[in-house]
């Protein structure tokens, strides 16, 4: 039963799931399915001050609201758009006399918008904003002493003389902010940097092998195709990273989003034989691999420790320790095997042993291309980095082909006006004249290389982070 519709989607009630999305034509990959701006959003606590509150972009020099000194805006064009939703808040902070966290701050933003435009249905959106999923009921225990909290805080920096609502509507806002915050990402999209509400696309469904993905890019959120979807095909996403067995992504999703998830990859258990493969030759005993995997476990506690203290070479010898363990154990496609993979390249890239590292990258690269849809937006972004880092070691080849490869990917997810695709084609251009100067004299192509490198400050790895790769719907921790 059909029940809204715009341009390229329709609403309709899906068996199961409720209310859902569905293409009213044909799409190809790369095609934009619709793109929507945030219904409100906010910057994260962390980084209130490093990026703009409008436009979302990481600055080295933001200008602060004059009044309340909270807000940071690139310039006058973003301070002057973001007046609308600030006026509100920047009058609440210096009531309050201090500033909320960020669910509080977006609740708010939410409720003003709701006391200018009325709870109805705004312009382009397929629902109201109100009428979202929340899943309060399923709440636990805990779940639900935080929201009390959350109320409790946001009635004292609500305004007496704005618009009063109840604490039923104020607990469903906060529900809603909990089941369809999206992760905003930096004009790069390397960094999750803020949290919003996009209504339509919160009428998307999951599933774990999605034919949609989705980017925020210049300021809104774009629905993009994998590949080819039929027209009255269902519009799906996937709300956490493809990378683990069916039951664990199952485990995740209900426990984060309140539902049992029935996609083909979960019930039939599609790749769990890859994701736990072990060597062939001689195969080993159910006791040793559960052995290994509860020493890789171990190992994991220890690095992540580790990096919290920022011991990176400790890091790195636990990795080597394990990895030289599992090689009689694990396949390449082994989970545990990728992730420690994944993670001794990140930190020798940081410490530009960049020989080593790229030995690790195109391992993991080889691992993820067997488990990964090919269009995968987090696939692209590891090949990406796998390219850098063997282009840093001096495998040209290599590194160019990988580059080649990410930039095929993001072009499908993220587009050739998205920033790091841009940044990417650059890339691609300067290995492909680079490979040809190889080919054509191997000895004078590493003699400019190394004359080009000594001229100029190497290109150093970001610090690796110790937290995981941030999803696709934001959850309050």
């Amino acid at each position: 039963m059909t029940i809204g519709r715009m341009e390229n989607v329709e609403v309709f009630v899906s068996d199961g799931k409720g209310r859902s999305l569905k293409a009213t034509k044909e799409f190809w990959a790369a095609d934009i399915i619709f793109a929507e701006r945030a219904y409100s959003a906010v910057v994260f606590d962390s980084l209130v001050n490093f990026v703009c509150h409008t436009c979302f972009k990481r600055q080295e020099k933001l200008h602060h609201c004059g009044q309340c000194k909270f807000a940071y805006y690139c310039d006058r064009t973003c301070q002057k758009d973001a007046w609308l939703n600030h006026k509100n808040e920047c009058l609440a902070i210096k009531r309050y006399g201090k500033v909320p966290n960020e669910n509080i701050r977006l609740a708010a933003r939410i409720m003003w918008r709701v006391e200018r435009e009325g709870t109805g249905l705004t312009e382009g959106c397929l629902v109201s904003v109100d009428d979202l999923q929340n899943h309060v009921m399923h709440f636990g225990e805990e779940e639900q002493k935080q929201l009390q909290m959350d109320v409790d805080t946001f009635l004292q920096y609500w305004p007496p003389k704005s618009q009063q609502f109840s604490m039923q509507y104020i607990s469903n806002i906060f529900g809603v902010i909990n089941c369809n915050g999206f992760t905003l990402s930096d004009q790069r999209g390397l960094q999750a940097v803020g949290v919003g509400i996009f209504p339509n696309l919160g009428l998307v469904n999951h599933d774990c092998w999605p034919n949609c993905t989705v980017i925020f890019n210049n300021g809104k959120i774009e629905l993009r195709a994998l590949g080819k979807i039929a027209e009255g095909e269902e519009l799906t996403v996937s709300y956490i990273d493809f990378l683990n067995v069916s039951e664990e992504r199952k485990k995740q999703l209900k426990k984060q989003y309140y539902f049992d998830c029935t996609c083909e990859h979960c019930q039939k258990g599609l790749k769990d034989d890859l994701f736990l493969r072990v060597k062939d030759d001689p195969k080993p005993s159910q006791d040793v691999v559960k052995e290994m995997i509860q020493f890789s476990n171990d190992t994991l506690e220890k690095i992540d420790k580790a990096r919290s203290e920022g011991l990176y070479h400790e890091v790195v010898k636990l990795c080597r320790e394990c990895l030289e363990k599992q090689e009689s154990v694990f396949a390449d496609t082994n989970l545990y095997m990728l992730r420690m993979l994944s993670i001794v390249s990140e930190v020798l890239s940081y410490l530009q042993a960049f020989e080593e590292a790229s030995y690790y990258a195109r391992r993991m690269v080889d691992g993820y291309m067997k488990l990964y849809h090919p269009n995968n937006a987090q696939l692209g972004m590891a090949v990406m980095r796998a390219g850098l880092t063997n282009w840093h070691a001096g495998n040209i080849e290599v590194g160019h082909g990988m580059i080649c490869k990410a930039y095929a990917i993001l072009l499908v997810t993220h587009g050739p006006s998205h920033p790091i695709t841009k940044d990417l084609e650059a890339m691609r251009v300067q290995t492909e004249m680079e490979l040809r100067l190889f080919r054509q004299n191997e000895f004078m192509y590493h003699k400019m290389r190394e004359a080009a490198l000594n001229n100029q400050s190497m290109q150093v790895m970001a610090e690796p982070s110790n937290e995981p790769t941030p999803p696709l719907f934001h959850k309050k921790q």
